[in-house]
């Protein structure tokens, strides 16, 4: 049978074997720490101490003396570092020291390395280089970074989608909705029960612009109108480009005809001031028809815009410059 040779690791072997050990007295007091048990509790704080008064051990039971402690020897335990200021949960093995000289306790962080990681900083100089856990940390850091990388893309392909959809319902010239735009919001009112108005607004004397000044002059009055359309609505209502020169406004909430009446006249009173362009004035005015979805039994899109439309035409042959209710029976005069 061969002789067994003795094994004797010096410190800085022990350090380089087991990072993360204790080794203790023959009475129970801690006598040295490895590195980066000493980087997880810096300053030597727990050199001298008693192992039962530094961590809470355990096997099945709480573990409270060296006795108990040396029965156990060779079992997998539990340690828990106590203390304010201190945290850390561990899986330990302890095996006794030749000679009587103590015992040895080597750690290890088990399944939460990963938050041991994060938590203190570690790198894998804090490990041995044997330690499946750099296996697991390269596995989640690249998990991680795979998961960002997706999250990425899948924001900016949301992204792209929100911004086609977008600009799919959106008039190029002016920044309003298009027709695409409105009749998805005009179908979302239908649907909802929302009491709401609806403006149709078709500008006067438009072509004699063109026709003098040039469509790069129409094009200037058209973005003028729609800022006036927009300085004159609420963020929840729709303006939308519907034409060359027509556009219709969705005011949810509002059916009262007294305040859709006020809303068109200071339209039309604003449409009226000229618009310079290149030192020229644009003249144009505004003609309006209204009418409310409370005066229909069942609000229906296309006969509500149909029946907007009358009631513009209506301005228009009335003189233009005006707004005007359709009602199921009637066109009157708004306000």
């Amino acid at each position: 049978m061969e002789e067994t040779v003795p094994i004797s690791l010096t410190p800085a072997m022990l350090d380089c074997l087991m990072p993360l050990h204790l080794r203790l007295d023959g009475g129970g007091r801690i006598v040295a720490t490895g590195p980066t048990l000493a980087k997880l509790v810096p300053g030597n704080a727990l050199i001298g101490v008693d192992l039962f008064a530094a961590f809470a051990v355990r096997r099945l039971a709480v573990i409270g003396s060296m006795a108990e402690l040396c029965a156990r020897m060779g079992e997998q335990l539990h340690l828990s570092l106590l203390g304010p200021g201190h945290s850390g949960v561990f899986h330990g093995l302890a095996l006794p020291l030749a000679g009587g000289q103590g015992t040895l306790i080597n750690l290890s962080f088990g399944s939460s390395v990963v938050d041991a990681v994060r938590g203190h900083g570690l790198t894998h100089a804090d490990f041995a280089p044997t330690d499946l856990a750099i296996e697991m940390l390269y596995v989640v850091e690249a998990k991680s970074a795979m998961m960002g990388a997706l999250l990425d893309l899948s924001l900016r392909e949301y992204g792209s989608k929100v911004a086609a959809e977008e600009q799919a319902m959106t008039d190029p010239l002016t920044g309003l909705r298009n027709r695409r735009g409105l009749d998805l919001v005009l179908a979302d009112l239908t649907r909802s029960g929302t009491p709401f108005g609806l403006m149709h607004l078709d500008l006067d004397f438009f072509k004699a612009v063109n026709d003098t000044l040039g469509h790069a002059a129409g094009d200037h009055v058209l973005c003028g109108v729609a800022a006036v359309l927009r300085a004159e609505t609420r963020a929840s209502e729709t303006v939308a480009r519907v034409g060359g020169d027509e556009f219709v406004i969705m005011l949810p909430g509002l059916a009262d005809p007294a305040v859709l009446a006020n809303i068109a006249r200071r339209i039309i009173d604003r449409l009226t001031q000229p618009f310079e362009y290149e030192g020229q004035p644009c003249r144009i005015s505004a003609s309006i028809g209204v009418t409310v979805s409370t005066l229909y039994e069942k609000p229906d899109p296309d006969r509500m815009l149909n029946d907007a439309d009358e009631a513009l035409y209506a301005s228009k042959r009335a003189g233009r410059a005006q707004a005007r209710f359709h009602v199921p029976t009637e066109v009157v005069q708004a306000g």
